[in-house]
């Protein structure tokens, strides 16, 4: 394609390794903008190069590279799709649809970060120029595979709004999301609770203690195989109980420590000597992210004490101003964790699927929006 007077090419490469570190990571975290753990090449390298997305568990890596001359100009994330799973977008009745309707609508091209239901720039270019030609570049290579759709989840609202401008149909989610609102500590967030939640808060709390539990942050060179042995068993559980299988190996949590574990928080709990439950989070900029919760005995409350109360603790303590708990569950609304719109963007080769698409989309958007403002009654803060 041409920009002004300047060639500028792109193409899909089918393994990040095919792309430096230095070059991928000047266009996904660029000095100016806050970190994001998940479009690092280190994460997105570690799931390669662990056997946790390859072909054969229907995540064909085609990342998107853009070039000026020989340089590096924007990248995105991509995979060709053999099914839906581990995306946190739900478009399982698009796909009924069109394959009753007589389509394929697999293998599709996603623009995500696997197994991750976390918001973050997905258009990874330092210039605005070069990220409106990557929302270009998507839909013109499903076109020439001759692909069903190219689908974007989870971008920030700056670019979903580039993205509904140029072309794509936006859905909305729902997630639950801590927001600091200048509470300062812990106490300070209790504060602008009513009196009921603020108690209510203090119990669960206090309930942790008295069973004998002690609860301790493991970051950086702590984070030693031996941590990640005893979480691999808490990830083992959860994964089997809720998908089947596991999506990642335990060689991914070794890569992670290895690459990124000034990034890496493990929150675990211990009682009797004994290791029983643990969650892991990534640490951004500004924000912490909820991963993976796992547990080897059943303690009330303590699946809230280290997925939502530890993590606002941590965050308070280091300077974020947002806690993502992951997908899902009405009951962080009462832990202070306010419901809030996600986005993900979508174009579709057929014109008229597009458009029953499009119809559906406005319905279900009015109903996403109705749920986040009845649930926004519900939050635990004081009124006014």
């Amino acid at each position: 394609m041409a920009d002004g007077e300047e060639t500028v090419t792109a193409e899909a490469v089918t393994a990040i390794g095919e792309i430096g570190k230095a070059a991928w990571d000047a266009q996904a975290n660029p000095q100016g903008r806050p970190y994001n753990p998940f479009v690092a090449h280190d994460f997105l390298s570690a799931l390669e190069d662990s056997g946790s997305v390859r072909p054969e568990t229907g995540w064909a890596p085609r990342h998107l590279v853009l070039r000026r001359k020989d340089d590096i100009a924007g990248v995105m994330p991509c995979y060709l799709k053999g099914h839906s799973q581990g995306e946190y977008i739900f478009d399982h009745a698009f796909a009924d649809a069109y394959m009753r309707a007589g389509g394929r609508y697999y293998p599709k091209l996603l623009s995500a970060i696997p197994f991750t239901p976390a918001t973050g720039p997905r258009l990874l270019a330092a210039q605005g120029d070069d990220r409106a030609l990557l929302a270009q570049i998507g839909p013109q290579v499903a076109s020439e595979l001759r692909l069903s759709s190219f689908n974007i989840n989870f971008p920030p609202p700056e670019e979903t709004e580039a993205l509904r401008e140029a072309g794509y149909l936006i859905r909305t989610g729902q997630q639950y999301h801590f927001e600091d609102e200048g509470f300062g500590d812990w106490d300070g967030f209790l504060s602008a609770l009513s009196s009921r939640h603020r108690k209510a808060l203090r119990k669960e709390r206090a309930a942790i203690r008295d069973m004998d539990v002690t609860v301790r942050w493991v970051t950086g060179p702590e984070v030693t195989e031996a941590e990640l042995d005893t979480f691999w068993t808490f990830y083992q559980d959860t994964g089997s109980r809720k998908w089947g299988t596991p999506y990642l190996t335990r060689d991914f949590f070794s890569l992670l420590a290895e690459r990124m574990a000034d990034r890496m928080l493990l929150i675990l709990a211990d009682r009797g000597g004994r290791t029983i439950a643990g969650a892991l989070n990534m640490i951004g900029g500004d924000t912490l992210y909820g991963r993976y919760w796992g547990r080897t005995e059943h303690v009330p409350f303590l699946h809230f004490e280290l997925c939502y109360y530890q993590a606002i603790d941590f965050a308070l303590e280091h300077g974020l101003t947002r806690v993502e708990a992951g997908a899902q569950g009405e009951h962080k609304v009462a832990r202070g964790y306010r419901p809030v719109a996600t986005s993900s963007a979508h174009w579709f080769a057929d014109p008229g699927f597009k458009e029953a698409v499009a119809d559906y989309l406005e319905r279900e958007r009015a109903q996403v929006e109705d749920d986040i403002g009845y649930l926004g009654e519900f939050t635990p803060f004081r009124r006014g």
